[in-house]
């Protein structure tokens, strides 16, 4: 095996290869970093890079293999979202200014590297997370490997479009409101959100009072289910902890006849939404093949309510002002200033935004009484322009990114899991996707379903064609 396909093997290839002892870590590691740091001006997927760091990680993961230990990710270059800690660099999330070195990694990462992986940087973020856009004043914009004017999305936008483009074979992400799922439908990728405290966001006990939970992106269902188990795991100090589960097993099981539900219904939402027709096109073809997979699909819309978005809003702003505030100096938008400020203002409304979630997940939950799962689009439209969000306002700052996506976030809130399904792409060649939602723990039957979808549409043999320099 050279190193030119190394950037095309997935994350169990990758992984089976450095087992069987056909490349070394050291070589799979070079040469993702080359084509990071050779794509780093056009797509700017990365805040760090750690190139001497992963390659001493590297080379200590071939001692490793030649002793015969066998780790699941051993050897495996993979990349992580500048929001999750690892020791001896910086968490600036998506910020500018000058922030102290991590002394510990995150729990997800610790669990990573006990399974052998090799962390090769950090992928960019908008600032705390806020944006389905990848940009900011402290590094810039990331762009989308599937077209250079459009973002790649976000907030994970950096890691959707490492994996998009190759430069790693998978890499973790975080979803609050969707920032797994909506990189994953507009780079052609399949993004879990998995049950919250499925993967642990310790030091935090959870993360913007339990909306956000961390969840991988990967070409492959294998490869995101492999990524998710290697990353679960509860810290002591976390204060969800959901039953253990092996996700990977799912993949190939047979899921038996189900019976989804097609809701294109869009959530409430303060600003006018419309779906896209070829977002629509595509998601009812998806629907398609799901019936020809023998399962029973019948439009059937989720009732999420107004207290859906009231509850929302305070658990996003108040996490948004406290992000902030342990980011002593940072520099950021004033959009993102505006935003802590609403925080402060809501958060008396904090204990009654938690206390209404059995409600919630009640009222939501109906749907499982007729319905195994839930299949919707992940965005109401196709990738916006990279530049859309630059200089405009708070008010139609709001609008766009409703606009773009106001599907993902209520699964956030009840904090249940779900799936981006790459779905095809618009005339342009831009991607689309839809999403599997389940009820609580149903990562299982999800990733069973998404790999039978998998086995049909193949979406992982469509790659884009690069534009951006190659090592």
């Amino acid at each position: 095996m050279t190193l030119a396909p190394v950037g095309e093997l997935g994350l169990t290839e990758l992984a089976t290869a450095l087992a069987a002892g056909k490349l070394t870590s050291v070589e799979a590691t070079t040469a993702a970093l080359d084509r990071i740091e050779a794509s780093q001006g056009a797509l700017n997927a990365f805040r760090i890079v750690r190139r001497s760091e992963a390659l001493a990680e590297a080379a200590e993961a071939d001692r490793k293999l030649a002793a015969g230990q066998r780790d699941p990710l051993l050897g495996v270059p993979l990349a992580i979202k500048d929001d999750t800690d690892l020791a001896g660099a910086p968490t600036a999330f998506g910020c500018g200014g000058d922030f102290p070195a991590e002394t510990e990694d995150a729990e997800a990462v610790r669990r990573l590297r006990a399974a052998g992986a090799v962390i090769v940087g950090k992928t960019n973020t908008c600032e705390l997370g806020q944006l389905p856009f990848t940009s900011g004043d402290a590094f810039g914009h990331t762009t989308n490997p599937w077209g250079a004017g459009h973002t790649p999305g976000g907030s994970s936008g950096g890691s959707g479009a490492a994996v998009a483009a190759g430069l790693v074979p998978a890499a973790l992400g975080s979803d609050g409101a969707g920032s797994v799922r909506i990189p994953a439908a507009w780079n052609n990728l399949v993004g879990i959100k998995p049950q919250r405290g499925r993967i642990s966001t310790w030091p935090l006990p959870e993360a913007f009072y339990g909306l956000t939970v961390n969840g991988p992106l990967a070409r492959t269902v294998a490869d995101a289910a492999l990524l998710l188990d290697a990353a679960a795991g509860p810290h002591p100090g976390d204060l969800h902890t959901p039953p253990a589960l092996r996700v990977s097993d799912a993949v190939g099981r047979d899921p038996g006849r189900l019976r989804i539900a097609l809701s294109l219904r869009i959530p409430f939402t303060a600003t006018r939404t419309t779906l896209d027709r070829e977002v629509e096109a595509r998601v009812h073809a998806t629907a398609t093949t799901l019936r020809r997979l023998g399962h029973e699909v019948t439009i059937a819309d989720v009732h999420y309510g107004v207290l859906m978005g009231a509850t929302f809003l305070p658990r996003s702003m108040v996490g948004i002002r406290e992000a902030l505030n342990r980011l002593p100096g940072a520099q950021v938008d004033p959009r993102t200033t505006h935003n802590a400020t609403v925080g402060r203002i809501l958060s008396p409304l904090l204990f009654a935004a938690r206390q209404a979630e059995p409600l919630l997940r009640k009222r939501t939950g109906r749907i499982f009484n007729d319905f195994d799962l839930v299949l919707a689009p992940t965005t109401a439209t196709p990738p916006p322009g990279v530049h859309d969000i630059d200089d405009i306002g708070n008010w139609t700052t709001n609008e766009l990114i409703t606009a773009a996506c106001p599907y993902t976030w209520p699964w956030n809130v009840l904090g249940w899991p779900a799936v981006n399904i790459p779905s095809g792409f618009t005339a342009t060649g831009l991607p689309v996707g839809s999403q599997l939602m389940g009820p609580a723990n149903s990562e299982p039957l999800l990733v069973s379903v998404a790999a039978q979808l998998e086995s049909e549409l193949e979406w992982h043999k469509t790659r884009p064609a690069p534009w951006w320099p190659q090592p």
